[in-house]
């Protein structure tokens, strides 16, 4: 069977470890919100009405790429391709190509803050490996001007943090919601696995903890996880209402994902 993600492959790993996943969008739902091209998000307004809810719906998407045989994930790449014009038509306008470009950027820079910060650096064939995964997906959608190399790329990265991040009044009704879905102390909780997580460019233009506290904690969510409590954790920290559908983000080697309508900057108009 051939898959679009090799079965042994980083990518896998990341994109199957539901921790890993919450924290990748975490970072995601701080750049966003200070991100040129936030606009779009509140085109339809469904992102700002259910920020959670299009979280789940957007890694369903993500992991049926991941983990599908390569086929129904270029699929799942073309129809994602084919959402974005209709969207693009309903408007009137088009989604810059900049703009594609950065989120298939924080995917690929979250995706290895997150893991690093659970699990352990990558090593530099597994950089290339999520470099090479997000590239490919940027290709089926017809993105032009991505980098060649992961070295190119963590150039044009910068390149894009300095030119295209600023502080709006959507940057606040945006965090706003994120207070509203998740309360008081899971917010506080969030805005510090931000300042944990993001570029210095991204946490300049936001007022995120300085000296969070999660980082000298972090220590005990590794031992949890050698105890086998993660799921108590999980419990702990997460709303009741999310919890199986959090727990539901694992994959085990050889399942495939779900089919789900994708979100984010690039897709939160369906």
């Amino acid at each position: 069977m051939r898959y679009f993600v090799r079965e042994d492959s980083i990518v896998r790993k990341i994109w199957g470890d539901a921790d890993v996943i919450l924290l990748i969008f975490a970072g995601g739902a701080a750049e966003f919100a200070v991100n040129r091209a936030v606009d779009w998000l509140f085109f339809t307004g469904k992102l700002p009405a259910d920020p959670i809810g299009r979280l789940f719906s957007t890694v369903k998407y993500a992991q049926e790429i991941v983990f599908m045989p390569y086929e129904k994930a270029v699929g799942a790449i073309n129809r994602m391709r084919a959402i974005h014009g209709g969207v693009e038509k309903s408007r009137g306008a088009q989604i810059p190509d900049w703009a594609y470009r950065d989120v298939l950027y924080m995917l690929m820079d979250y995706s290895e803050r997150a893991f690093e910060l659970l699990h352990r650096p990558l090593t530099a064939p597994e950089r290339e490996e999520v470099f090479d995964t997000f590239r490919r997906v940027g290709e089926g959608m017809g993105v032009p001007d991505l980098p060649r190399t992961y070295a190119e790329w963590q150039v044009d990265r910068q390149v894009h943090l300095d030119r295209d991040l600023v502080h709006s009044p959507f940057t606040e009704k945006l965090f706003m919601r994120y207070r509203e879905e998740l309360g008081n102390w899971r917010y506080g909780l969030l805005l510090q696995a931000q300042s944990l997580l993001v570029p210095e460019a991204v946490s300049s233009r936001l007022n995120l903890p300085n000296r969070p506290l999660l980082a000298s904690m972090m220590w005990l969510y590794k031992v949890l996880l050698r105890l086998r409590l993660r799921a108590i954790t999980q419990q702990i920290l997460l709303p009741n209402e999310y919890l199986q559908q959090v727990r539901a983000l694992d994959q085990k080697k050889g399942r495939g994902g779900s089919s789900a309508r994708p979100t984010g900057v690039l897709s939160e108009h369906n």
